[in-house]
C-alpha cells in the first residue's frame, strides 16, 4: 500500500512544562545507513525550507482488508466479484479516534496541527519547517544532491516518533524515501529512433520490426467488434511531467488504426496540480495513451490521470495521491495502467507497505491495477562489477499490483533480457503464486538466492506481452522498446473483458492475480529467453510460471472463456 491507545505522559495532559515533548522516550522509527547509490550529502537543509509532511496513521482492520480482498477475488470463493464501495473499503482502513487524538496532540505539543490528506482519514499532512521537522521527528534533514542529474533534495538519514505513538503511526514522508532520477520504465527514450527515409522505412514492414495495434489483435486475438461499454473505463496514469498529446493520438489512429474514427480520443483527470500540457506531451503519456486507444479502439472510454506533485518529483508522493483520487471517486475507472517503477533501495519497508495497503484498497474496490516490472532487468541498469544483490522494481513488487514484464519477436515470443523481474524485499509471497514459485525455485541452481534475492517473498512479473519494435507517433513516427509497451497492452486488454462482462450483467474482474494463476492455460507459456546480469545468469523462461515472463503472454478469447463469457 494494529490500532491501541498509548498513554498520554501526565506533563503533556497539563502543559505544564513548556517543553513537554523532550521528556517523552523516542522510538527509532526508520533509519538508512546511507542514501542510496549516486545521492551526496550536500550539507544541512536550510532551517526555513518547507516540507509537507505526510504521516500515515495505523488502519483499524489490515488484516480484514487483506482477508476480505482475497475472497472478492479469488474464482470459486462465494463472495467473488462482490467489491467493496467507498464508505465500505475506508471502514477497514479509518484510524481509531484514539489515534487521531494522540497524534493531533503530539503535533499540538509542538504548535502544529494535521489535515486530512486521505479518503478515510488515516493519512495526515503537516506544513511545517525544516527546524520544526527535525524537533518533532528528532532528525537531521540534510540536501542531498543526485551525482547524474545535479538535482537536490532534502531529507533524513534517520527520524524517530515518541515511543507510545508507536502504536498509532506507521510511517511519516518525506523522511527517509528518496527520488529517484526517472521512474518511467519506458526505454523509448533511450532506445527509440526516428524514421525519416524509405530505405529506413522498408526495414520495418513486418510485425517483428515493427510491433503495431494491428500485430497485437493479432497476436493476443483480442476483438475489434465488442460494443461500446461506457461503464468500462480505463485509467492511464501519468507521473513525471508526462502529458499526452491528443494530436499525436489522431495520427497514430489514421497510421496504425485506419478503421477507428481518428475523432476517437482521451479524456484528462488531474491530480494534485497535474498537468496535461497539449504544447509539450511526453513520449510515455503518447505512448500509453495511443496504444491503449489503439487497441480498444472507442468500445472503452480512457482516462489519463495526470498526476501532479505539490513537493517536487517525488514518486512516493504521486503514488498516494492517485491511489487515493481512485479511492474517493464513486465510480473510479476499473482498470489503471501504471508504466511506472523504480528500485525499491529509493523507499523503506514501512512506506512501501504503506502505499501497497493503498493498492489493497483499491483491488477491494474492483479496481485492477497493472505495472510495469521494468526495463533493467536484474541488475538495474548498476554496472556489473558493483552489483551483487538483484535491483527490485516498485510498485510491480507489491502483492495487490498485477506486474507485466516484457517480450520480444512476434512468433515465438522470447522473454526480453531486460525484463525486471525478480522477488520482493519486503513482501511475502502471496498465496496466489506460492505453488508456482515452489515449482519455479527447484528449476534454479542450489543455493542461486543466496545473497541474490529473498525467494520467499513476492515474486514478479505476473504475465507479459510484447515490449520491443513498438510503434508510438510524437511528431514522427518513432519505435522503442520497454515494459511500458506491454502494460497499455495487457490493460486494453483486461478492460475490454470488463467491458462484455459488465454488458452481461457480470462484476469486472477486479484484483487480477488470483485470476490470473487459477487460469494459466488462458496464457501462451513463454520458454525462452533470460535476462542475465549482477554477475549472475538472472533468471531464465522456463515451462509454467517463471521469474522473467511470469505465466506468459494473454490469448483473450481464453480469458473470455475462463471469464465465464
Amino acid at each position: 500500500m494494529m490500532v491501541k491507545l498509548g498513554l498520554v505522559l501526565a506533563a503533556l495532559l497539563s502543559g505544564a512544562s513548556a517543553s513537554p515533548h523532550h521528556a517523552r522516550s523516542t522510538h527509532v522509527l526508520h533509519r538508512r545507513d546511507a542514501p542510496p547509490s549516486g545521492f551526496v550529502n550536500s550539507g544541512a537543509a536550510p532551517d526555513d525550507h518547507v516540507i509537507n509532511l505526510k504521516l500515515a496513521l495505523v488502519q483499524s482492520d489490515v488484516s480484514g482488508l487483506e482477508q476480505k480482498v482475497y475472497a472478492l477475488s479469488t474464482p470459486g470463493n462465494a463472495e467473488y466479484g462482490q467489491h467493496l464501495s467507498k464508505e465500505e473499503v475506508e471502514e477497514l482502513v479509518v484510524p481509531s479516534s484514539e489515534s487521531v487524538s494522540a497524534v493531533n496532540d503530539w503535533l499540538a505539543s509542538h504548535n502544529l496541527t494535521s489535515q486530512v490528506s486521505s479518503p478515510a482519514g488515516d493519512v495526515r499532512s503537516v506544513n511545517l519547517t525544516v527546524k520544526q521537522a527535525n524537533a518533532l521527528l528528532d532528525a537531521s534533514y540534510s540536501t542531498f544532491t543526485n551525482q547524474k542529474t545535479g538535482s537536490t533534495t532534502i531529507r533524513t538519514l534517520s527520524y524517530s516518533i515518541p515511543a507510545d505513538l508507536r502504536p498509532h503511526i506507521n510511517v511519516a514522508y518525506p523522511t527517509t524515501q528518496f527520488p529517484p532520477t526517472s521512474v518511467s520504465s519506458q526505454s523509448l527514450l533511450a532506445s527509440s529512433s526516428r524514421i525519416n527515409d524509405n530505405i529506413a522505412r522498408a526495414l520495418l514492414d513486418s510485425c517483428a520490426t515493427s510491433f503495431t495495434p494491428a500485430c497485437a489483435l493479432e497476436l493476443y486475438s483480442i476483438p475489434t467488434n465488442v460494443p461500446f461499454q461506457s461503464d468500462s473505463r480505463l485509467g492511464i496514469a501519468g507521473f513525471s511531467d508526462q502529458s499526452a498529446g491528443a494530436a499525436d493520438l489522431k495520427a497514430f489512429l489514421e497510421k496504425y488504426r485506419p478503421d477507428v474514427p481518428d475523432s476517437t480520443t482521451f479524456t484528462s483527470e488531474l491530480v494534485a496540480g497535474g498537468v496535461n500540457n497539449q504544447s509539450n506531451p511526453g513520449v510515455e503519456g503518447n505512448l500509453d495513451t495511443q496504444w491503449s486507444v489503439g487497441l480498444i479502439g472507442q468500445t472503452v472510454p480512457v482516462v489519463f490521470v495526470a498526476v501532479g506533485d505539490d513537493d517536487g518529483d517525488d514518486f512516493f508522493s504521486q503514488l498516494p495521491a492517485i491511489i487515493n483520487a481512485f479511492l474517493n471517486d464513486t465510480n473510479p475507472p476499473q482498470v489503471l495502467s501504471m508504466s511506472y517503477s523504480l528500485p525499491d533501495s529509493f523507499i523503506d519497508q514501512a512506506t512501501a507497505s504503506s502505499i501497497c495497503n493503498g493498492f489493497a484498497q483499491l483491488a477491494a474496490r474492483g479496481i485492477s491495477v497493472l505495472a510495469a516490472s521494468g526495463d533493467y532487468g536484474v541488475d538495474g541498469g548498476e554496472d556489473p562489477t558493483q552489483c551483487h544483490e538483484f535491483q527490485v522494481e516498485f510498485p510491480a513488487s507489491c502483492p495487490y499490483v498485477t506486474a507485466v514484464g516484457g517480450t520480444i519477436s512476434q512468433g515465438p515470443e522470447v522473454a526480453w533480457n531486460s525484463s525486471g523481474s525478480g522477488f520482493s524485499s519486503y513482501f511475502p509471497v502471496p498465496s496466489y503464486q506460492a505453488a508456482d514459485v515452489a515449482a519455479f525455485l527447484k528449476t534454479l541452481p542450489a543455493n542461486y538466492s543466496t545473497g541474490h534475492f529473498n525467494a520467499s517473498n513476492r515474486a514478479f512479473p505476473d504475465l507479459s506481452a510484447r515490449a520491443d519494435f513498438v510503434e508510438i507517433v510524437e511528431g514522427e513516427s518513432q519505435t522503442g522498446t520497454g515494459t511500458s509497451s506491454s502494460t497499455p497492452i495487457v490493460a486494453s486488454i483486461f478492460a475490454l473483458l470488463n467491458a462484455e462482462l459488465i454488458a452481461a450483467g457480470k462484476s469486472p474482474l477486479g484484483f487480477l492475480n488470483p485470476f490470473i494463476y487459477a487460469n494459466k492455460d488462458a496464457f501462451t507459456d513463454i520458454v525462452a529467453g533470460a535476462n542475465p546480469g549482477c554477475n549472475s545468469e538472472g533468471f531464465n523462461a522456463t515451462q509454467g510460471w517463471d521469474a522473467i515472463s511470469g505465466v506468459g503472454t494473454p490469448i483473450y478469447t481464453k480469458l473470455r472463456t475462463a471469464a465465464g463469457l
